[in-house]
């Protein structure tokens, strides 16, 4: 008799490896032929810093313990944040809604689960791969230079790219077509680049409206891969902000398990 208590072993959890890799390789391929989310995904993150460089440059960053090196370093990362991965998984998980492959995919083996990662993998993978050569461009151009607490900046990048995806699914919960969905994300998008510190730090905000911003769900994300970078967070801050990256992960993982649709929205 087998023990229903000790958890998947490694041989139920390498045929679910398999599963989402061959997911992923699947949606990779389609995102390939999506020219239009594929440039999104691409040249945001890599065009947008740098037009906003002369609002930067009228900011006191120094007074904040700032430099315009990691502001804009910060900036490109939470773009990849919002549009190769937030943005271009709802359109995703939309499209495949609506063409009843998620459907189809839920009469294989394939649980709730895997089907929901296996697709947000490339995105999440893409956004990854772009922090990394962001980080580089920017160490060599900016003169950024490596990080001062690496300890902060890799929590941040994961809590950046599972918070944005899993409110992908969700934000698709409420999205009826696949052309829409760039209407649908645009709350978050907007509220994210004003209030998250994306475009604009918190550290230069007014204290009382920095602290209402620091709730928003990018917010913590945005706050620790900058402080990777300067080292400059206390304990206390530090222990916030990732308290409320692992709240906003565990509400909108709730949320997508209560109402994400399976079904077109006819």
């Amino acid at each position: 008799m087998s023990g229903g208590t000790g958890g998947p072993g490694p041989g139920a959890l390498a045929p679910a490896a398999r599963r989402l890799r061959a997911l992923a390789r699947a949606e990779l391929a389609l995102l390939g032929r999506n020219r239009g989310a594929v440039f999104t995904a691409l040249a945001m993150p890599l065009t947008l810093p740098f037009a906003m460089r002369p609002a930067l440059d009228d900011l006191d960053l120094e007074k904040e313990g700032l430099d315009i090196g990691t502001v804009l370093l910060t900036t490109a990362i939470g773009f990849s944040f919002l549009f190769a991965v937030y943005t271009s998984l709802v359109s995703a998980y939309v499209a495949r809604r609506e063409e009843l492959v998620l459907k189809r995919l839920r009469t294989g083996e394939l649980s709730d689960t895997e089907i929901l990662t296996g697709t947000a993998l490339p995105a999440i993978a893409l956004g990854l791969a772009q922090a990394v050569v962001l980080s580089a461009g920017c160490a060599a151009l900016l003169h950024t230079g490596a990080p001062k607490a690496p300890y902060l900046l890799l929590p941040g990048l994961l809590a950046g790219l599972v918070v944005s995806a899993a409110l992908a699914a969700l934000t698709a919960s409420f999205t009826r077509t696949a052309e829409s969905a760039q209407v649908t994300a645009l709350p978050l998008v907007f509220a994210s680049m004003v209030g998250s510190g994306i475009t604009v730090p918190t550290e230069v905000m007014p204290d009382r409206l920095a602290s209402v911003c620091e709730l928003l769900p990018l917010s913590p994300a945005i706050r620790l891969v900058r402080a990777g970078w300067s080292g400059q967070l206390g304990t206390h801050e530090t222990l916030g902000a990732l308290a409320t990256a692992l709240a906003w992960t565990i509400v909108a993982v709730f949320a997508v398990r209560r109402w994400f649709r399976w079904e077109p929205r006819r």
